[in-house]
């Protein structure tokens, strides 16, 4: 009877384990997913925008469509009224000084990213950093209510052909 039960005691503690190590090389690969890992080095650049709509601390920055940093921070600037925000750009990819930084979406209804676009000056940005020209977020319904305004704006009918 002791054997029995030595036996499924040690099938438990090696399923138990085999569950631990699962979950930890999960934790592993998420946290390296998410550039939480050694040698993720990185460098603060900042921008101002008239409006930072759909986008959030840790929200992904984008050069070329490819992750190379994340919004650190995100507030509002009480004398522009405009949104400052704090990148951060992985080390070793240099940012020309007359980069754009701008919030692009994924599509219809994917999320917003910060997407850099790279100027052509030989110049690069230091930490610490302001990318001058911004372009905010451009909201889907402003669009399509000028689409619907910009249509039906003239009584007068078309020319004929």
């Amino acid at each position: 009877m002791a054997a029995g039960i030595m036996s499924e005691n040690s099938t438990e503690v090696l399923a138990g384990a085999a569950v631990l190590a699962a979950a930890v090389g999960f934790l592993l690969y998420a946290g390296h997913s998410a550039g939480f890992g050694a040698g993720g080095g990185s460098y603060p650049l900042t921008g101002s925008f008239r409006t930072a709509d759909g986008i959030s601390v840790g929200t992904d920055v984008r050069l070329a469509g490819v992750k190379v940093g994340t919004v650190t921070s995100l507030a509002l600037n009480t004398e522009t009224y405009m949104a400052d925000a704090t990148v951060s750009v992985r080390e070793g990819i240099l940012i020309p000084t007359d980069s754009s930084l701008l919030i692009s979406s994924e599509g219809l209804l994917g999320g917003n990213f910060v997407e850099i676009q790279p100027g052509g000056a030989l110049e690069n940005l230091e930490p610490g950093q302001e990318i001058e020209d911004t372009q905010g977020s451009v909201s889907l319904i402003s669009l399509l209510m000028a689409f619907v305004g910009g249509q039906s704006g003239s009584d007068e009918p078309a020319p004929a052909p």
